[in-house]
């Protein structure tokens, strides 16, 4: 791919014996030149470019395709004199991968919803018996159920559970220390990860459940006013997205701000898009609360989408431990401002169902 420059479009060639696709155009005849390596110098000889950019980076794995190989062989190829004009084609592949088109933005509000709709489902009486049920019996409901719908999840889902116990909370326990057979109870506080792929697109989500207990007819306020701060959180945080703002400036900012207002926060949100952790910016992670190198440095551009994923901690008195609401959703960020693709959760999702909305703004 050649820039001319000055508002001119951009040049695509194949070196190849024929177009490839309908983008790449034929550039090489073997017969007048037999040497693949040969035809592509005598391309950038022709062209003179001021940058000869790669597909090479140290830090984003999505910029990073090109072999050990291929590249000893191009450099080996390359005249002495070029060299130095060789540089990483990070930023472009990085800025390519994570615009989202117009005709992925028409599909991506139909994905999330059928994510959504499962996780809802799987959230429910419909596949939750209190008592009877495990975590890991959830965990496996998702994936028959994604499954029986011909979709595919882009990981693992997880299951977790808060209650009235004296268990502290361990990021770590849920992902990978979950108990196997953790029997969901009434009054249980069930949090789900959950995320699938279709049309080459993924989502990601985490959620939350209340498990009722006889009597109860809706969530206890103490839970309603956690599910609350952690909204309120991700008002915070996505008030502060800005075209060219890096996400370790947005992560700071946020966090300051939160703990101004008195929340716990913790912030670990990524791109989505083709990849679940896609090309972009990452405004923080879950044990880098202080910026992450290279990949937080990557300012914000307009057009894209981020799964806002992030958590809140509050003490509940009744329970005498520290309790944290996890949530991710979908957005997208137009330049201007952050919206959620198909809404977000702000009630707290209730076993067995009662008559509520589910999802807000």
């Amino acid at each position: 791919m050649y820039d001319p420059g000055e508002g001119q479009d951009i040049e695509t060639m194949a070196v190849a014996r024929y177009d490839v696709g309908q983008v790449f155009k034929k550039a090489w005849d073997k017969e007048q030149q037999p040497d693949q390596w040969a035809r592509l110098v005598e391309i950038i000889n022709e062209k003179d470019p001021q940058k000869i950019g790669l597909n090479y980076s140290d830090h984003f794995a999505q910029a990073d395709g090109l072999t050990l190989a291929e590249y000893r062989q191009f450099m080996a190829a390359l005249p002495e004199s070029w060299h130095d004009k060789v540089v990483s084609a990070e930023t472009l592949a990085i800025n390519w991968l994570e615009t989202r088109s117009q005709a992925e933005m028409d599909i991506y509000p139909q994905i999330v919803r059928i994510a959504h709709t499962i996780l809802a489902e799987g959230l429910s009486e419909v596949a939750v018996q209190p008592g009877v049920t495990s975590t890991e019996d959830l965990v496996w409901w998702y994936r028959e159920r994604v499954k029986a719908l011909h979709l595919d999840t882009w990981f693992h889902p997880s299951v977790s559970i808060q209650r009235a116990d004296k268990a502290a909370f361990d990021h770590l326990r849920t992902f990978d220390k979950r108990p196997a057979e953790n029997i969901i109870q009434p009054g249980d506080l069930l949090h789900v990860d959950f995320g699938i792929k279709y049309l080459r697109l993924n989502t990601d989500t985490q959620q939350h459940a209340y498990v009722l207990r006889p009597g109860e007819h809706q969530a206890p306020d103490y839970l309603k006013h956690a599910l609350q701060r952690a909204n309120r959180l991700q008002d915070i945080f996505t008030a502060n997205f800005k075209v060219g703002k890096t996400g370790n400036e947005v992560l700071s900012e946020s966090r300051q701000q939160a703990i101004d207002e008195g929340i716990k926060p913790a912030i670990y949100t990524h791109p989505i898009g083709y990849y679940g952790h896609a090309a972009g910016t990452t405004l923080g992670m879950w044990d880098s609360q202080g910026g992450v190198p290279h990949k937080g440095d990557h300012p914000l551009h307009a057009n894209t989408a981020y799964a806002i994923e992030l958590n809140a901690s509050t003490f509940i008195d009744e329970w005498d431990k520290e309790i944290r609401i996890m949530l991710e959703e979908d957005a997208f960020f137009d330049g201007e401002q952050v919206r959620y693709i198909d809404g977000r959760q702000t009630e707290l999702l209730l076993i067995p169902r009662q008559d509520q909305p589910v999802l807000g703004d």
